[in-house]
């Protein structure tokens, strides 16, 4: 029977989620109509990712985003959630350089936003920047297989943790980070034999994208979802809607309507 979360969701109580079996709804957004609806119908975390890069200014990775960015987006973001955790990706190069810029960094995109947890991608090799984080207050959620922010490493946006050697160091690191103090985890672009692995390995909550069904909890970019990102359709989502053909045949209704006269009508008029 589905346990009723209907007070403020925070990181305690996403822990407190995987322990009584209730499944985590996440989703990403990056303006406030969204977020105000994913806050309305009862999503438990709304993220403002990275993924703006790609799906909000048209960039083919996530690099280019800058904390100032990011910073912009969650603030409109922030104005409409009331009830979900609010979590937020580090853009790249804005903890990677030393532990004090991330602490700097973080520090400033939970003060000036509101927002009340950041998203840090990278295993063994960021653990002594994750552990100060969460020292000084910061609550951390971990991210591990495919890492966009390391999209030029890889060299493509393939399965990750498909050889033994990959799988065994994403189990390693899950458990590294939970050593390290991250409230959770996002597993993303793995085996779901190995996703189930890690979940069924740690104390904390993994949430998948593209792991199977046997993480924690899931989370889907929301364009994607909503099928309005056309220029980029993996295989784990499931589009909930087609709202690009809904908008574009609005759109041109609108355009016939102007250029034939019949917008506006008199009872659209003062």
């Amino acid at each position: 029977m589905r346990i009723n979360y209907t007070g403020k969701i925070t990181t305690k109580i996403v822990q407190r989620m995987k322990i009584d079996g209730e499944r985590i709804s996440a989703l990403t957004a990056y303006d406030y109509i969204i977020a105000n609806m994913l806050d309305e119908i009862g999503i438990d975390i709304i993220l403002v990712g990275d993924s703006l890069g790609n799906v909000f200014q048209g960039q083919e990775t996530t690099i280019p985003v800058t904390v100032d960015e990011i910073i912009y987006h969650t603030k409109a973001v922030r104005r409409a959630v009331k009830r979900a955790l609010l979590v937020v990706d580090m853009p790249f190069l804005s903890y990677q350089i030393s532990i004090e810029d991330a602490i700097r960094n973080c520090g400033r995109v939970l003060k000036e936003t509101g927002a009340e947890a950041v998203k840090i991608e990278g295993g063994k090799q960021i653990l002594p920047t994750i552990k100060r984080l969460v020292e000084v207050g910061i609550p951390v959620m971990g991210h591990l297989g495919l890492t966009p922010q390391s999209i030029h490493k890889f060299g493509s946006y393939e399965v990750r943790g498909k050889v033994k050697a990959e799988a065994i160091s994403i189990l390693n690191d899950a458990k590294l980070l939970e050593r390290a103090g991250v409230f959770s985890i996002v597993l993303e672009k793995i085996p779901a034999a190995l996703a189930k692995k890690v979940t069924q390995s740690i104390s904390i909550p993994t949430i998948g994208i593209g792991a199977g069904p046997y993480c924690d909890g899931q989370i889907l970019v929301v364009y994607d979802m909503l099928g309005m990102f056309e220029d980029f359709k993996p295989k784990f989502v499931r589009e909930y809607a087609q709202l690009s053909k809904i908008m574009k045949n609005a759109f041109k209704n609108y355009l016939k309507d102007v250029k034939l006269g019949n917008f506006p009508s008199k009872e659209e008029s003062f």
